[in-house]
């Protein structure tokens, strides 16, 4: 099934991550599950991005107006040799969750309880909202 996916982070006005569509197994049927999906689905988009790396990357005038536009222009290069390993980064997820680092709401509720059951149609509107972490001194 096909859902529309959105990041977006405390304090920005712009979404990390605009509405993008993503493909779900029809097995979505907890919140827990519905995370381990789209870390599927970002592992294999990185391992992907990192296979179709070009030998001479430019840029057209057109894709920097776009990046522009978004606040980045870049080549878009995975400087990052290691592949990530999946069950490792599904634990991470969920523990991320667990810690409060992040929300999920589907068409406008929240999700709270990783292991609730929850009916995902195509077509939903899936939103992550991560939180900023604030770094400073005391004085």
């Amino acid at each position: 099934m096909n859902v529309w996916i959105t990041v977006k982070s405390l304090g920005k006005r712009k979404p990390v991550l605009a509405k993008q569509a993503a493909e779900l197994p029809e097995t979505t049927h907890t919140l827990r599950q519905l995370i381990e999906n789209m870390v599927a689905v970002q592992v294999k988009a990185h391992q992907d991005k990192k296979q179709q790396a070009e030998l001479f990357a430019y840029l057209m005038p057109d894709d920097i107006g776009a990046q522009g536009a978004v606040g980045k222009v870049g080549f878009g290069a995975v400087y990052n040799e290691g592949v990530p390993d999946l069950e490792v980064a599904m634990e991470t997820a969920i523990t991320a969750y667990e810690d409060g680092l992040y929300k999920v709401f589907l068409n406008d509720e929240e999700l709270q309880e990783l292991d609730e059951s929850l009916v995902v149609k195509d077509g939903d509107n899936v939103v992550f909202i991560r939180f900023t972490m604030l770094a400073g001194r005391l004085w």
